[in-house]
Parts: C-alpha cells; sequence; structure tokens
C-alpha cells in the first residue's frame, strides 16, 4: 500500500509577499550554513528525517521522507528496555519469532544496498541467519531485539527496525504538531540523544525558540530520554491550537530550556515570494523562497509563479537554503514546472546498477525565463532534486553552497506480526548521472551573479547538450 497524506490545504496568499525573506540586494550576505513476501509494503520515499512521501509505485522509493528523510548523524541501534516483560507466543496460529526473523533478514537480503560503508556482502549475511537461527528464539520481544541488532550491524543510517506501534503511525507519520521532526543520535558516551534534524522554518516550534540540534529532554514534564522519536513524536501530538511543553538543549553545550509550543494541525504555506526591481527598474524578478515540500508546496508555488509572471517578472530566483526536504513528490512535481517535456527529473537505481529507472517530465513548462537556485549545505533531499533537475537540464544556474548530498532510496516492509523494517533499497541519480549521496550537488557560483552571466551560462549547457 502507499503512503498517503492528507492536510487541510489552506488557501492561497492574496497578495504578493514582502517581508520574511532577504532582498535580491542582500543575498550576498546571507549566511546559514522478487518475492512474494512482504504481503504490505509502503512504498514511500523516506527521506533521512522521517518526512513521508511517494514517490514511485515499486519497492524503491526513498524515504521519510521524509519524507523523506537530512542529517549525516548515523542512526543509533534502537534502545531496548531491560525491565520489558517477555511473552512467549503460545497461539498456535501466530507466526513464530523465528518466521519474523527470517523474513526481515529476507528482505535485507533481496532489497537492501549498502550505502558505502561495505559492511554488506552475500557470503557475511547469510553467515549472521546461520548463526541467529542456531539457537531458539523464545520469546517475541526477543525476535525484535535480534532484528534491530541484525540491520545494525549493516552500519546504515536509515536500515532500522519499526515496532508495531511504530509501523502503524508511519502511514500517518509527518511532522510533529509543531513543526519539527526527531531522530536517535549516538552519543559520546554510547548513549543515545534524541535531536531535532527537521525544523520548518517559523513553523510553532521554531517561532517559539527551537532551533536546529537542539536536543528533547522532556515532553509535559516526562523524560524521554532512552525513547525513540516515534514515541517522543506521539507525546508531542495532540489537538489543534492546544499546549504542549518541551524541555531542550540547546546544541552539545549549551542551556537547557522549558518551552511552551501551541500545536498546529494544518499545513503552513512554504512558499514566500515578491517582485523586484532591478536595473533601475527597467528588469524585474521574481524571488520565491521554498521552505520545504509539504502538501502544498507545488500549488502556491505554482500560484506565485503566476502571479510574479503576471506582475512582469522576466527571470526567477529559487531560494532553497536550509531546505532539508519533505515530501519528494513534491520536489518532482514542482522540478516539472521548469521542465521541457521528455526532460528527465532524477533516476533510482537499485542494487543493480543497470536498473535504472529514470522519472520523465510529461508537461510543457511554466516557465522558461532564466532562473537562479540558491543552495547550501542545509539543501537536501527533495531540494537536490529540484536543484538538480534545473541545472542539469539547463533551466537553472546555482548559486552559494554544496548541497547536503542525501541521495539514499528506502521503503518501508511490514512484518507478519505488525512490526516493520525500514531498508535502503536504492540511490538517486542526476540526470547527469551523479550520484548526490554523499556527495552534494556544487553550485556553479558562489555569489550572485549578473544576469547576463546567468543568460550566457544557460545558453553554453543547453548549446553543449544538443552537440
Amino acid at each position: 500500500m502507499s503512503v498517503l497524506c492528507n492536510f487541510s490545504l489552506s488557501p492561497p496568499p492574496q497578495t504578493i509577499l514582502t517581508s520574511s525573506s532577504p532582498s535580491l540586494s542582500s543575498l550576498n550576505n546571507y549566511n546559514h550554513t522478487s518475492l512474494k513476501w512482504p504481503q504490505k509494503t509502503l512504498i514511500g520515499a523516506l527521506t533521512g528525517v522521517l518526512s513521508v512521501g511517494l514517490l514511485i509505485s515499486s519497492p524503491s522509493s526513498p524515504v521519510l521522507a521524509q519524507t523523506s528523510t537530512l542529517d549525516q548523524s548515523p542512526s543509533s541501534e534502537l534502545c531496548t528496555d531491560d525491565k520489558t516483560q517477555e511473552i512467549p507466543d503460545t497461539a498456535p496460529d501466530i507466526v513464530s519469532n523465528e518466521e519474523i526473523v527470517k523474513e526481515a533478514w529476507q528482505i535485507v537480503n533481496d532489497s537492501f544496498i549498502d550505502s558505502g560503508r561495505n559492511r554488506w556482502s552475500p557470503e557475511t549475511w547469510l553467515k549472521k541467519k546461520e548463526d541467529i537461527l542456531s539457537t531458539s528464539i523464545k520469546t517475541r520481544s526477543k525476535a525484535h531485539d535480534i532484528i534491530t541488532r541484525m540491520l545494525a550491524s549493516l552500519g546504515d543510517p536509515y536500515t532500522r527496525y519499526l515496532s508495531p506501534p511504530e509501523f502503524s503511525k508511519m502511514g500517518r507519520y509527518d511532522m510533529t504538531g509543531i513543526g519539527i521532526n526527531l531522530r536517535e543520535v549516538p552519543g559520546e558516551n554510547g548513549d543515545v540523544k534524541l535531536k531535532v534534524l527537521g525544523l520548518i522554518l517559523d513553523g510553532p516550534a521554531h517561532s517559539a525558540g527551537v532551533r536546529q540540534g537542539d536536543e528533547v529532554l522532556a515532553v509535559n514534564g516526562m523524560d524521554v530520554r532512552g525513547k525513540s522519536s516515534f514515541e517522543v513524536s506521539s507525546l508531542i501530538q495532540g489537538p489543534n491550537e492546544t499546549l504542549v511543553n518541551i524541555k531542550v538543549k540547546h546544541g552539545n553545550c549549551g542551556p537547557v530550556q522549558s518551552i511552551e509550543i501551541q500545536r498546529q494541525s494544518i499545513a503552513r504555506s512554504p512558499v514566500l515570494y515578491r517582485l523586484e526591481k532591478i536595473d533601475n527598474g527597467a528588469t524585474s524578478v521574481g524571488y520565491i523562497r521554498l521552505k520545504e515540500f509539504n502538501a502544498l508546496a507545488k500549488k502556491d508555488l505554482l500560484t506565485a509563479m503566476k502571479r510574479l509572471q503576471s506582475s512582469g517578472a522576466s527571470s526567477f530566483v529559487l531560494d532553497l537554503r536550509d531546505n532539508r526536504g519533505g515530501l519528494v513528490q513534491a520536489g518532482v512535481e514542482i522540478a516539472k514546472l521548469f521542465l521541457n517535456e521528455g526532460e528527465t527529473v532524477i533516476s533510482t537505481v537499485g542494487r543493480d546498477s543497470l536498473d535504472e529507472r529514470s522519472i520523465i517530465t510529461d508537461t510543457r513548462p511554466l516557465t522558461t525565463a532564466p532562473t537562479i537556485v540558491l543552495v547550501n549545505q542545509n539543501t537536501a533531499s527533495a531540494s537536490e532534486i529540484v536543484a538538480s533537475a534545473l541545472h542539469d537540464n539547463c533551466k537553472a544556474v546555482l548559486v552559494g553552497e554544496t548541497t547536503f548530498g542525501k541521495g539514499l532510496i528506502q521503503s518501508v516492509y511490514e512484518l507478519r506480526d505488525g512490526s516493520g523494517v525500514v531498508v535502503t533499497v536504492g540511490k538517486y541519480v542526476t540526470p547527469n548521472h551523479k550520484d548526490i549521496n554523499g556527495n552534494g550537488i556544487e553550485p556553479d557560483f558562489q555569489s550572485m551573479p549578473a544576469w547576463s552571466e546567468v543568460s550566457k551560462r544557460l545558453s553554453e549547457c543547453s548549446r553543449s547538450r544538443e552537440g
């Protein structure tokens, strides 16, 4: 089954916004840093920080989104509570503990792609199964613990086990209700810290003072250290406009602060836009800042571009700085707004490098105007899909810093006892066949070029492609 996210859509802005984003004149000063199993598969683009998206109808699309996915911090092995009551399975119709472990092992065996740590091989993986199943697995919790450790041994930050409650939440998991995404990060002393590694700019948490990298210590007075990101997200979620108190530690050595935040269930528009005059008013430039790829992204960006065009915009600046991704499908659809019919948005490659699948534009572009895409080191995942699609198809030049480099694809599979596993099954490749993951995308310019230089660079790029 596919992961679908439902949102209440807000109306598009009624006027061209003139605030909350830097002017074009000040941009250079802006600095941010083939099996019948399984019966159910969540086909989602799971970005590194757990933002659920939908990419293609096959077992290769990345997460959460988040979603997916977006930080470079490796995921830690999920903590297990030694006090958890171990209940042997007695019902004859329940799948055995050994079968659950075998099922998880088989998923990895048939679909996992090593993300570069070179810890996986068919031989070592087969040996691991033999070692694991050489002894009896008496309890279900023990089976789950074995799966957790088995997946952790792969050294992949995105491949992990999901408990039954966590899996059931995955289909509706996006943001917590206050605009953050959480991730377990290993600490220096072998402990696990729960950190904010996805944050909607100007969202409820951001406006209240929560920042990227903050460690979450408590929710409504409950100590959450040692809990998973899914558990803590459940504590943070609640009815719209109600309050939740979270205690955070700012940075590694910063102060501890209790912050009261009002939950918000309606997605905010991620688009800010305005018309700017340059060359003594002779030229109009449409500036669009896209904060994240949520359910409103394509609709609101489409509205912004149409209004800017009707106001005389002859060129565009698309600001993707600090946009760490979100719904991958939103990124794909936005890229198509700039591309010609038949041009490649992105390609995906699985374990077999010869099995490359491309997403092709099937519509005409909304604009052919010269475009600058602003990027930095926090431009990630879906943002990198858009940036590379426009750049490699000669529709835009990139300005700023090398992007983050999150180009892995995860699929989520349900095991027969209601738990699940998230497995890295592929990676993105740009239209020019460059591997995004761990490399990022290099900009064409570090500072804002003259528009004449932009037009020249795009013209040279087009001639080169035609040649």
